[in-house]
């Protein structure tokens, strides 16, 4: 949308753009301790006046508890533009589809188009989408 964009692990370069380009927060969902993380992510972010939030989902284990987190920060952010992104684009594009069909009650199949441009979520985020849906009663079925 226009307030929310995710993207796979951005260059230091594209980070230290953000703030030309409009953003005023980033959430980053990997932890920093991955091996293509950018060194300094949050100091680079921060010098611009940005926010910058790191939400540390392991990969292999994202949890209820990692989405509520996910939902309570992008709400608090308002209408700023944010970036959220991980390492590939699978925890962001997998978190903002399920803020948008439970949080922002979109279409979820409308909502789903921007997972499925980048992958076939399955083992535990499938898992964890499918048990968020329906605790939520969000009539959707994962491709």
């Amino acid at each position: 949308s226009s307030h929310v964009v995710t993207s796979g692990q951005p260059s230091a370069g594209a980070l230290a753009d953000l703030k030309t380009l409009g953003f005023e927060a980033v959430i980053y969902l990997a932890p920093p301790t991955v091996s293509d993380a950018v060194h300094d992510e949050q100091l680079i972010v921060t010098r611009q006046g940005l926010t910058f939030i790191n939400i540390p989902i392991e990969f292999d284990n994202p949890t209820e508890a990692d989405f509520d987190t996910f939902a309570s920060v992008l709400q608090g952010l308002g209408n700023r533009k944010v970036l959220v992104h991980c390492q590939l684009n699978l925890r962001a594009s997998s978190m903002v589809f399920l803020y948008r069909a439970i949080v922002l009650k979109e279409n979820p199949r409308v909502a789903y188009e921007a997972v499925a441009g980048v992958w076939v979520p399955d083992g535990p985020w499938r898992r964890l989408i499918e048990g968020q849906l329906r605790k939520h009663k969000v009539a959707f079925e994962l491709l």
